[in-house]
């Protein structure tokens, strides 16, 4: 709950500390992001409790938790929460109390709490969703962060570009991070993946509005942001004027999604990954060729992309023949559209 606030300013550097080290382990940056907020309302809890000192947590408390965790309603959505959430609280609390266990803070044991059942499925936005997003590109709210109007303007034109990246051609998150801006061909409308999953490179399309979309970042906005600096990459931090990493793109992927304000969209919890399903999902829904799906995305085999047909909800035997991969621009978002 990211709107909890801790009053203890011991539990306050705790979290903070919690996410530098998950970070320098090396997780995932949803999980980085994600972990320590879900940690907060542990941490809230123990204050409610009187418990100010970490020292004092026992598996206990822990377990106390938990119950009441399962018993408190969904905030936004009414009911209690999925066990899919509800897993996610088991994970943080498994890694939580690992890293005391290893930093020395704490000797506890290993939680013993037992994973809810859950039937896995792939988180994708839908298209109106999409259009969400790229609306709030468009929003000045980069005020906050005390940058010049240009800047402000480069930073959404930034956002727009990584849609285009993430969400119209497909890209896995380091792929992505490892773009430059020579592996893309304006000329051609194609955009070059060097080293993809399995060190595989592949050639993707890109339709004429994430073509303008990028050609308005890399030409007219990119300069704000290297401040003279020479790079290749194509995503550059305002900060530092090197190469945004994947981290980076995350939280702005999470800013936008908050900026959209529908409660349906916040309370997915995505990452880059989910605009590649998104538009796998929606190509399929489309009438896409699953084989000119899977050249797409750059799966080495179908069968990964078979589970596009369980999303989708589409039987593979009625999936529509669409025989050219570029007559993907029919079925992509035009700016008329937001």
């Amino acid at each position: 709950m990211k709107k909890l606030i801790l009053q203890n300013a011991s539990y306050r550097y705790l979290e903070q500390s919690f996410k530098e080290w998950l970070d320098i382990q090396g997780y995932a940056p949803s999980t980085v992001y994600n972990l320590p907020n879900h940690i907060r309302e542990l941490l809230h809890y123990l204050e409610s409790k009187d418990i100010n000192n970490i020292k004092e947590l026992n598996i206990k408390h822990i377990e106390r938790y938990y119950h009441q965790l399962k018993e408190r309603g969904n905030q936004r959505r009414g009911g209690g929460l999925s066990n899919a959430h509800l897993n996610k609280h088991i994970q943080s609390l498994r890694k939580f109390t690992s890293y005391l266990r290893k930093v020395g803070r704490l000797e506890i044991p290993e939680i013993t709490l037992k994973d809810e059942e859950t039937v896995n499925k792939i988180i994708y936005l839908t298209e109106e969703e999409i259009r969400l997003l790229f609306k709030a590109t468009y929003q000045e709210w980069e005020k906050k962060l005390n940058v010049s109007p240009e800047v402000s303007e480069a930073i959404r034109a930034r956002d727009r570009a990584m849609l285009a990246v993430f969400y119209g051609c497909g890209l896995r998150r380091n792929e992505g991070v490892m773009l430059d801006v020579c592996d893309i061909n304006f000329d051609r409308s194609v955009l070059h993946v060097r080293k993809g999953k399995n060190y595989k490179e592949r050639f993707v399309p890109i339709s004429k509005t994430n073509l303008k979309y990028l050609t308005e970042y890399i030409y007219d906005h990119r300069g704000e942001l290297t401040k003279g600096v020479k790079t290749d990459a194509v995503f550059v931090a305002y900060t530092t004027a090197k190469r945004m990493q994947g981290q980076s793109l995350f939280v702005r992927l999470k800013n936008l999604q908050y900026q959209t304000g529908d409660l349906d969209l916040i309370e997915k919890e995505i990452g880059l990954h989910t605009l590649r399903h998104s538009i796998a999902t929606h190509f399929l829904q489309a009438g896409m060729k699953l084989e000119s799906i899977s050249r797409f995305l750059g799966h080495s085999s179908l069968e990964s992309t078979q589970i596009y047909t369980h999303v989708a909800g589409i039987p593979i035997e009625r999936a529509q023949p669409f025989n050219n991969i570029k007559e993907y621009e029919s079925i992509r978002l035009s700016e008329d559209e937001f």
